[in-house]
């Protein structure tokens, strides 16, 4: 009868193991095997030795267990999807819409680029480096910065004062208060959503040649060009 009671515990080890990896079809052949061996012990268990009733209840509620947590996986899958099915759906309603997110990178294009910024406090100076996609400075200006947010447009002059490529340039601010203190300052981008890109866990958005996820979004405007 030990014996017995052996297999029924290495049966619920490789049921738990199987579990972990989401096997439910093994899980399920397993189980019917445990009921199979559990109701033929008790059937054919000796009178002067009787089956351990504490040991065969806890194999049951092991496997209860186990039981109760593929059904919790299948509803977790179903609000995960159910989820990433909302998002898309918000995420194609702002194609056209004009939406302002996190991030340093824009277009150059008819010799305008624009950049969000929003410093921590007021700076008594500011230099905005504007590098390419290759990371070479093209453009430098030095300025004082307001608190809160505020706008800054560069014309695609570089430092020679010729009118720079088309193309993704970066902006980078170092700024200090009036104590020369260090101030944090955000960048973000502007731009109307061309497309939206679903397929990954959560929606990209394309802003003219740029994407950013659905998170990085912090504001949205009506419709209007890039």
């Amino acid at each position: 009868m030990t014996a017995g009671i052996s297999s029924l515990t290495n049966l619920s080890a490789k049921t738990s193991t199987g579990a972990g990896s989401g096997d439910a079809s093994t899980i399920a052949g397993n189980f019917n095997q445990f009921l199979t061996l559990l109701t033929t012990q008790l059937q054919n268990q000796n009178p002067l030795d009787p089956l351990d009733t504490n040991q065969f209840t806890q194999q049951l509620v092991q496997f209860a267990s186990v039981e109760q947590q593929l059904k919790t996986n299948d509803q977790l899958g179903s609000l995960i999807t159910a989820s990433k099915a909302s998002a898309a759906a918000t995420a194609s309603g702002l194609i056209g819409k004009t939406v302002t997110a996190d991030g340093a990178t824009t277009s150059l294009a008819e010799g305008s680029a624009t950049w969000s910024l929003n410093p921590a406090r007021a700076a008594a100076k500011a230099v905005l480096s504007i590098t390419d996609a290759k990371g070479n400075v093209v453009a430098t200006q030095t300025k004082a910065l307001a608190a809160g947010s505020q706008g800054f447009t560069w014309d695609g002059r570089a430092s020679t004062g010729q009118l720079a490529p088309n193309g993704k340039y970066t902006l980078k601010v170092q700024a200090v208060d009036a104590t020369g203190a260090s101030v944090a300052v955000d960048t973000k981008i502007s731009g109307t959503i061309t497309s939206v890109d679903v397929t990954g866990a959560e929606p990209v958005l394309t802003i003219g040649d740029r994407t950013a996820s659905l998170s990085s979004v912090e504001a949205i405007g009506g419709t209007g060009s890039n």
